[in-house]
């Protein structure tokens, strides 16, 4: 069985998808940029980018009855290379323990001139 979930705490599609599909046990979540739900504004900077983007990522797992505890598989997208260091520390914050499976990969260009953009796979 297939699930859509949304919630209005992590920013709208800026295209055609969902921000999550949930199916059986597993939960695909959509690449989140550092997009503030309220403002609708890039945040500034790696850092503030890629807390926004995990904290879009936390309020899309806790609506679909998930924990960050429960991904197992990431994939982060830089703007540049240079900002894996910092990416890395500000996603150490949230991943503590038990780290999901991950790869991060420089790009081109992101979506809105984004530095960052993060998915998520979490199971039960």
């Amino acid at each position: 069985m297939k699930r859509t979930v949304s919630t209005s705490k992590a920013p709208a599609a800026i295209g055609p998808y969902n921000q999550a599909i949930e199916a059986g046990n597993t939960l695909y979540i959509a690449g989140q940029l550092g997009i503030d739900p309220v403002t609708g504004k890039l945040a500034e900077g790696i850092v503030e980018q890629t807390l926004q983007c995990l904290k879009n990522l936390g309020a899309i797992l806790e609506a679909a009855g998930y924990k960050y505890s429960d991904v197992v598989k990431s994939t982060c997208l830089l703007k540049e290379i240079t900002d894996f260091k910092a990416m890395n520390e500000v996603y150490s914050t949230i991943y503590t323990d038990s780290f999901p499976a991950r790869v991060t990969y420089a790009v081109k260009d992101l979506p809105m001139g984004a530095l960052v953009e993060i998915d998520a796979i979490a199971a039960k």
